[in-house]
């Protein structure tokens, strides 16, 4: 008994095995549960879903010390013996937040789903799977795991997506798989070049990557390949056309999966692997990526006033928002840095919340473009209050998360060494611009939909308001957004240490 004591307190319990395993293992056993109507599969994976994230919150409450740079929990089994193939997974500050978003996030959109109810254990399966490749790909340490993590993650979605979908449902699938799948080739090759580089015998050890160094012209062919695995997926313009068209056939849970978690993982590779392995490269492109990402701001932010889809809108407003974490990136200082990493985790909040109230006023009204809808706010006053309190959110109010992420990543740009001022002074004039842009077209969204008078006069039966359940989940998105804007300290405390070991390779290797 002291032994198993000893394993359960101590570091050398396969804690991130567990919780990446548990949830497809726990996935695949729906179909042998008894046929009893849906209750039973929903209960059941909202049941996997909070042990999950309780697990993985004790784990990392309990063995995660924040004042340590190096990698923790880590766990190195060899799986294939034929040519070096290990299981290593391990996190530091950069993955324990994304991680716990991703949990958080799994949750309620499991939550959210409640009312589908055709292939119900399918479709809970796949939310489960697509839960372990998310942790997966947070959490591994190992270049070939973390690819097969970040493909493992694509079918889930491809099937959510061409199942459960609009009617456009089949071509947006389609277009999600070409795009995503054709990013993968280049994170392949990429991960490839680099394993073996310099030596017959595979080298795919994050920790040992992270030491070597290579020719310029070497590293930045290997960086191009990372960048546009990454930009397809975290969308970087021009790479973003798919996001917009998947987000705006699929269903709102898996919407806020998508917008929540799946985004955010492009921003993570970039940092993880692009910031870390590759830091010369990173340094010779941080001035494009810089400008992309404002482009990026002001493009989608435009673009987005444009679209009559109210799911559309919110697309583009989600490749507005990752312009920032883009420029924070680029940024090279530890505050542009830790305001990118606030800024994955208080969109994929912000997202979450705005693409599941988008879905459930669908559900009352059955109308998808802004221009046919108006005067809601009377029949549905909750999801309203919502609605409106999020749209403030996103467009970057005071008190809200993304406020203190966008104003630490302008800090970030203007606090930097690397470039000159009037660049600077140049880059924050158009950002700021586009964050002009931003309450246009959430308050012209909030408007149309909620204000006037064409849906004033219809019958009372035809609406209902939001009920626990939606009220639940809203609540409980809005909480975050509002104690991260208050205290941000809550998600920069996690960062602060891995940020700092980051950058120090760039001023002192």
């Amino acid at each position: 008994m002291v032994q198993v004591y000893l394993v359960f307190t101590t570091n050398y319990f396969p804690w991130l095995t567990i919780i990446v395993v548990l949830p497809i293992f726990a996935g695949s056993l729906i179909f042998f549960l008894p046929h009893r109507g849906n209750k039973l599969i929903k209960w059941y994976t909202m049941c996997i879903c909070i042990f999950e994230l309780l697990l993985t919150t004790y784990a990392f409450c309990y063995h995660f010390r924040l004042d340590d740079p190096l990698i923790q929990l880590a766990e190195d089994y060899k799986w294939i013996n034929f040519f070096d193939f290990y299981w290593r997974l391990g996190i530091d500050g950069l993955s324990i937040g994304p991680i716990l978003l991703a949990g958080f996030i799994t949750t309620l959109a499991t939550l959210a789903a409640w009312p589908v109810t055709r292939d119900s254990r399918l479709f809970h399966f796949l939310m489960l799977a697509m839960y372990s490749g998310q942790i997966g790909s947070f959490s591994s340490r190992d270049l070939l795991l973390f690819f097969i993590m970040w493909e493992f993650e694509l079918i889930p979605v491809y099937l959510l997506l061409s199942m459960w979908g609009g009617k456009k449902r089949l071509y947006s699938a389609t277009k999600f798989i070409l795009y995503t799948a054709g990013g993968s080739i280049f994170l392949l090759i990429g991960v490839l070049g680099i394993g073996l580089y310099g030596s017959n015998e595979p080298t795919l050890n994050f920790e040992t990557l992270a030491n070597q160094s290579y020719p310029v012209a070497l590293e930045i062919i290997f960086y191009i390949g990372f960048l546009i695995a990454f930009a397809v997926k975290s969308p970087i313009i021009p790479l973003h056309t798919w996001l917009p068209d998947t987000h705006g056939e699929a269903h709102y849970s898996t919407c806020m999966l998508l917008a929540g978690i799946l985004l955010k993982m492009g921003a993570y590779g970039l940092v993880r692997i692009n910031m870390e392995l590759l830091p010369h490269a990173h340094s010779i492109f941080s001035p494009w990526l810089i400008i992309v990402g404002t482009m990026q701001i002001i493009y989608a932010a435009s673009t987005s006033l444009g679209q009559r889809n109210l799911k559309k809108r919110i697309a583009y407003s989600s490749v507005s928002h990752m312009g920032f974490i883009i420029i924070g990136i680029g940024s090279i200082t530890d505050t542009g840095l830790n305001g990118a990493i606030l800024q994955i985790i208080s969109h994929g909040f912000i997202g979450a919340a705005l693409f599941f109230l988008a879905g459930t006023s669908y559900d009352r009204m059955r109308l998808v473009y802004l221009d046919e809808m108006g005067g809601m706010a009377i029949p549905i006053p909750k999801i309203f209050t919502m609605f409106s309190i999020l749209s403030m959110a996103s467009l970057a109010l005071p008190g809200m998360s993304g406020f203190v992420a966008e104003l630490i990543v302008f800090f970030g740009i203007i606090t930097s060494q690397k470039y000159f001022l009037m660049p600077k002074i140049l880059i924050t004039f158009v950002m700021a611009i586009g964050m002009v842009l931003t309450p246009i077209y959430s308050l012209s969204m909030s408007r149309q939909m909620f204000y006037g008078y064409k849906l004033f006069n219809a019958p009372s039966s035809y609406f209902f308001d939001s009920g626990p359940r939606e009220l639940f989940v809203s609540i409980s998105i809005f909480l975050p957004v509002i104690g991260i804007g208050i205290y941000p300290d809550f998600v920069l405390s996690l960062s602060g240490e891995k940020v700092e070991t980051i950058l120090y390779n760039y001023f002192y290797r």
